[in-house]
């Protein structure tokens, strides 16, 4: 099942690198792309539980849902997970 999500605090492919990388360490989790300018992340996942999977490793990561909690610790988060994404490469 395929799934889309707009997040917060997604500013660059940094951001998207550790999404993916987060995203697809989840089981049941076969596919990840990140839009940077829409801040949408579709995810191709088993089952409507994985999604809950997906959520809570997006918030968790400091990128919550559109309509989420967005605290200064979220947006902390994005900053050392972004700084993590640009530092590893998009094949990793």
């Amino acid at each position: 099942m395929t799934t889309t999500l707009e997040i917060l605090n997604l500013k660059c492919g940094g951001c998207a690198n550790s999404i993916k990388k987060g995203l697809l360490s989840i089981e049941g989790v076969s596919e990840v792309s990140v839009d940077l300018e829409t801040s949408v992340v579709t995810v191709n996942a088993k089952d409507d539980s994985v999604l809950t999977n997906v959520k809570n490793k997006l918030a968790t990561m400091g990128y919550p849902e559109v309509g989420d909690a967005n605290t200064i610790i979220h947006k902390a988060k994005s900053f050392v997970s972004c700084a993590t994404g640009r530092m590893t490469s998009e094949t990793e």
